[in-house]
């Protein structure tokens, strides 16, 4: 079975048909799904999936787009919430982190939120999904100065060094779509260097379909594309590495 570790099925591309590509999962092998929250107004949306459909699972907290909206109140409710994380099926805090590609939030406002809620996931214990998006340097200095929070680098776009060294720290790294694009020779040396076991797959669905879908609307059945290349730079097979990233994320998460 496939776990894909980060879709977005909460977004408006999937309000034609949402439930009917949700639905079709399970015959196209993938077994469990985690859609994370990226802003107090998208929460309740993630958190009704996770109680109507089976096998998905939540996670809540602000994307650093939205960092310069999140009030305090919204970290009440958010720290609310994970008190039952459990029984509402919350598996992680996020998506939280970095990203000076865009600046949507002025930057100390990121690194703001963002440890905060580094320090939520570590008082509660659950893992943070964490955005990295051209703000490598100061993720991992983040992270280094943290070393009691679990924590998923997601869509990794880093290179092979960092994340091994953030591996090293016990962070798990997480490969998408971009791991199949034509010219991602770095992304797929950081591919191969990662250890087995600090290993997860995604899709970030609907955004990075990946090869030969590009320019399409992604969601899991396309998962496949990116384990085939994972297995291929790791040398090992496309059943094995399916395999092992369900059990690290099994593990991972706690379930």
């Amino acid at each position: 079975m496939i776990f894909d570790t980060h879709a977005h099925y909460d977004d408006r591309r999937f309000d034609p048909d949402r439930f009917e590509v949700l639905t079709a999962l399970p015959d196209a092998g993938v077994g469990r799904v985690i859609v994370p929250a990226t802003d107090p107004g998208n929460i309740e949306t993630v958190l009704t999936l996770a109680r109507e459909v089976e096998y998905i699972y939540a996670a809540v907290g602000f994307h650093p787009h939205n960092a310069g909206e999140v009030a305090e109140e919204d970290f009440v409710r958010l720290e609310t919430l994970l008190q039952d994380a459990k029984a509402q099926k919350i598996v992680a805090v996020g998506e939280c982190g970095l990203d000076y590609h865009y600046d949507y939030a002025p930057r100390d406002r990121q690194k703001e939120v963002f440890l905060r809620q580094l320090a939520i996931a570590r008082e509660i214990g659950l893992p943070a999904i964490i955005h990295n998006r051209e703000a490598h340097a100061d993720c991992l200095e983040l992270a280094r100065a943290h070393p009691g929070v679990r924590g998923i680098f997601h869509c990794w776009s880093g290179s092979a060094e960092m994340a091994v060294e953030l591996a090293k720290l016990g962070f798990m790294i997480s490969f998408a779509g971009s791991v199949t694009f034509k010219n991602a020779h770095n992304l797929r040396k950081a591919a191969a260097a990662v250890p087995d076991d600090r290993l997860l797959v995604e899709t970030d669905a609907p955004y990075l379909a990946p090869v030969p879908h590009r320019g399409k609307r992604n969601d899991s059945r396309m998962i496949g594309e990116i384990l085939n290349v994972l297995a291929d730079v790791r040398g090992t097979t496309r059943e094995a590495l399916e395999q092992l990233t369900w059990e690290n994320a099994g593990r991972f998460f706690g379930m």
